[in-house]
């Protein structure tokens, strides 16, 4: 069997690659990546790492030649064109390298009626694959809680949650756990179904006076909630141009439109994600 996994160097992507890891032998991970010396620790492992380039469909190819699954990581971008023209050039080098199946990472923000800066490429990302040549699952994840933990100690410092979210909630998952659900899809035939598309989350949604609480709870510190105005989110949070992407985020939870809660999570593992709380209390600093 042979596991592509490209993004193998982000955050997820690491995790994926670090899951599958316990559950295949190392000789059948094949990873694509950007830059060959960041994977160094995998290669010493035993996987093939091999240099690609999404906006080069022939680097692509030979990476994807023979490929049992292929699990396809998003690159970090701001805007759906570019995501949208990087899985073109996916789908392109997946049919011709007849990729046996393809495992995509999607994202609850993807209704028709979501004002967020990347809803268009991840509403794409089911009706692309529907009418390409290839078998395909797409895991859809909700917001991954990991970083809250270096968001914390402003929140303190503010005494409050700031989202401009209104009453509405927000569903969250750890990178852990959604990697750990992407290895078991990977390799478990009964649960890598053609057409498939499954939402990774935790048990509850929080409404940010519940998430305000739970913060509290884990720093032991008072926080409340609140809300600044989308205007005013955006210029805080601005650093390398994310400002409006991150704002749009929050203009469809507002919405209701990131409060989804599934119990796929469980459907694939067999027991629920791991709460928010836990995973704080195991995940935070001593200091925090």
């Amino acid at each position: 069997m042979k596991i592509t996994i490209t993004g193998a160097t982000g955050h997820l992507g690491t995790q994926i690659v670090k899951a599958l890891s316990q559950l295949v032998p190392a000789s059948q991970l094949n990873l694509g990546v950007h830059t060959v010396a960041k994977a160094a620790k995998f290669a010493d492992q035993g996987m093939t790492v091999t240099a690609m380039d999404y906006h080069d469909v022939d680097s692509l190819k030979p990476v994807l030649a023979d490929s049992d699954v292929f699990i396809y990581v998003p690159s970090k971008s701001h805007d759906s064109y570019s995501r949208v023209s990087e899985f073109e050039n996916v789908i392109q080098a997946a049919e011709a390298s007849q990729v046996k199946h393809i495992l995509v990472m999607g994202f609850i923000a993807d209704q028709v009626n979501n004002p967020f800066a990347l809803s268009a490429f991840y509403g794409y990302v089911p009706r692309r694959l529907a009418a390409s040549r290839l078998r395909y699952t797409i895991i859809r994840n909700s917001l991954y809680a990991d970083p809250l933990i270096p968001y914390l100690p402003e929140l303190i410092a503010r005494k409050n949650v700031i989202y401009p979210m209104a009453d509405q909630a927000l569903s969250f998952i750890s990178q852990a756990d959604s990697a750990a659900a992407f290895a078991k899809v990977a390799t478990t035939a009964e649960l890598l179904v053609n057409g498939k598309i499954y939402t990774l989350t935790q048990s509850q949604a929080y409404t940010m006076p519940a998430l305000a609480q739970v913060l509290s709870q884990v720093s032991k510190q008072p926080i409340g909630y609140q809300p600044v105005t989308l205007a005013q989110f955006e210029k805080l949070y601005n650093q390398g141009n994310e400002g409006h992407m991150l704002g749009s985020m929050y203009a469809g939870g507002a919405m209701g439109l990131l409060s989804e809660v599934s119990n796929d999570y469980d459907t694939i593992m067999g027991h629920p994600a791991q709460s928010l709380t836990v995973f704080l209390q195991t995940n935070l600093p001593e200091k925090a």
